[in-house]
């Protein structure tokens, strides 16, 4: 599947086009999306800018991580989770347990009524990621939470054993990578991301931190 060009909007017609969805899925991730639009108005839940291309900038940015997880993936725990990306979007598209990670109240707000709206089945912890109890997940996932070194000190209390992190990057992953191996042991592989050409989806696993 190719690369959504920067200049080209996708629409919510071309994002089911390019992906595997299903008809009460599309209504659901509509409802999201209509969500989305009339609360960040009032809260700062994405920039602005980029809800002209919500479909791509953040409905396609989320929803290609389903195919990357690997089968069977069961625990999934979304850390600053923000606006419910990818946390959100993975459940409302199967992912069986979703925990969500946030402190900001009023996020929390916007996650519990967009979880209503859409019919979507979530564990919500209303906390700082250092406050939540350990939960043994198949995969952490992150997005414009932090730099890599800061998101592996935070994914180490939640992942369990032979479990995988996925973390959506911009075009200085590089960078955070070398920095990372600093204080980090990890297997990585890198994914182009659909949305974005500059950007990757980052899959860290066997991470061991180096005294």
């Amino acid at each position: 599947m190719s690369v959504v060009s920067r200049e080209t909007v996708l629409s919510e017609a071309g994002f089911a086009e390019r992906l595997s969805v299903s008809p009460e899925q599309r209504v659901r991730l509509r409802a999201y999306v209509e969500l989305l639009g009339k609360w960040n108005k009032k809260i700062n839940l994405v920039a602005a800018s980029t809800l002209a291309d919500v479909w791509r900038r953040h409905i396609l940015d989320s929803v290609q991580l389903l195919a990357l997880l690997p089968p069977g993936t069961e625990t999934l725990v979304d850390l600053g989770s923000g606006a419910g990306l990818p946390g959100l979007i993975l459940a409302l598209m199967g992912v069986p347990e979703v925990h969500l990670v946030e402190s900001d109240t009023r996020k929390v707000a916007f996650l519990r009524e967009a979880a209503r709206i859409t019919g979507t089945k979530l564990n919500i912890h209303a906390a700082r990621i250092e406050a939540v109890d350990a939960i043994a997940a198949d995969i952490v996932t992150a997005r414009a939470l932090a730099p890599l070194p800061g998101l592996l000190e935070y994914s180490s209390r939640f992942l369990k054993p032979g479990g995988s992190c996925y973390f959506l990057k911009g075009q200085r992953w590089t960078e955070e990578v070398a920095e990372a191996r600093r204080h980090w042991q990890f297997v990585f592989s890198e994914f182009p991301s659909l949305s974005e050409a500059s950007s990757a989806v980052l899959k860290l696993e066997s991470i061991v931190r180096e005294r």
